[in-house]
């Protein structure tokens, strides 16, 4: 590997650049250099989102019904380990994804991108305060945080694993109906007596 160790700046900079530029991001992405700095970034996102949580908790902000009510201070040791076993899984959901869609299985690759996209963890956790103000509002700021996810998706098939285009928008489209199906269950749900 022949790194020196995890670089934070570097880090920083990644994380920035998934969020506003996902494209170019993704193009020019390291598809090499092992799992070790996926799981160091995985774990710091799962820390922030820790971190969010527990905050919310604890200033009493009850709609936190999407990670099982305020954690406390567990949520600062839970969320990390969740956030290691989601990039595993969720790598091995995306290596599948990418094989539909023609693109890259190779597992290192998929992991690398998977960490990548997991920068979008600590702003969905910081955003769970939504639904303490509305649960419609919460369920719309889910709604709109989710397509943003999966529009960060499709630009790490199509740019960092070369997956064709065409499959990936269409796959893309078929995952965006189960957030939308959540916003009207929770609209439905909420009006029945």
């Amino acid at each position: 590997m022949g790194d020196t160790g995890f670089d934070f700046q570097g880090f920083m900079n990644d994380t920035k650049d998934v969020l506003t530029s996902p494209k170019n991001y993704f193009a020019s992405m390291q598809k090499t250099g092992g799992f070790v700095d996926p799981v160091i970034r995985a774990a710091i996102y799962g820390f922030i989102a820790g971190i969010f949580i527990f905050m919310w908790g604890f200033l009493h902000f009850s709609a936190l019904w999407m990670y099982g009510g305020g954690m406390g201070i567990t949520s600062l040791i839970v969320f990390p380990i969740y956030a290691v076993i989601g990039l595993f899984i969720g790598s091995v959901i995306l290596l599948i994804i990418s094989a539909i869609c023609g693109g890259s299985t190779d597992f290192e690759a998929n992991v690398r991108v998977t960490a990548s996209l997991m920068a979008l963890y600590p702003i969905q956790a910081l955003l769970t305060f939504t639904s303490g103000i509305s649960m419609y509002l919460g369920a719309v700021v889910i709604l709109l945080v989710s397509l943003y996810g999966l529009w960060l998706c499709f630009n790490a098939l199509v740019q960092a694993l070369s997956a064709k285009e065409s499959t990936a928008k269409i796959i893309m489209i078929i995952f965006a109906v189960f957030p939308l199906l959540g916003l009207i269950n929770t609209i439905t749900c909420h009006h029945m007596p």
